[in-house]
């Protein structure tokens, strides 16, 4: 039996951004890690090593990279929303889950982080079925 679903983890992806309101975080770039989770229905051509059918995580991390090295942020919440964005366009993806460190964002703590999570709606796409049929 082929496996139906796989999970594609890229763990703690470092890059420079400008995040922040404040005078400072404006005017130098800071480190952000990035940690993403992407569940998504495998293509049985890509079992066969069909390469062009496989969920390409090189492509998806360039796009990440792309965008949070050139972008500027004022809130955690817009990167990992954008970021989060990226990894769920492919229509494949049935979920995904990015969570993003800003080290050093508190004094007394080594890194305050957010989390958002994608979720293919089943609710919808079955509606959706029956309109159709």
């Amino acid at each position: 039996m082929r496996p139906k679903q796989a999970t594609i983890n890229i763990s703690n992806l470092r890059l420079r951004t400008f995040i922040g309101f404040n005078p400072e975080e404006k005017q130098k770039k800071q480190d952000v890690v990035i940690n993403i989770e992407i569940q998504y229905a495998i293509n049985p051509a890509a079992m066969d090593d069909h390469v062009e059918q496989a969920l390409n995580y090189k492509t998806i991390t360039k796009q990440v990279i792309e965008h949070v090295e050139s972008g500027r942020f004022l809130l955690l919440e817009k990167l990992v929303a954008d970021v989060l964005d990226i990894c769920s366009a492919h229509h494949d993806v049935q979920r995904a889950r990015v969570t993003i460190d800003k080290p050093h964002a508190l004094r007394f703590a080594d890194s305050v982080s957010l989390t958002m999570e994608y979720q293919v709606d089943i609710h919808s796409h079955l509606t959706l079925l029956e309109k159709a049929s």
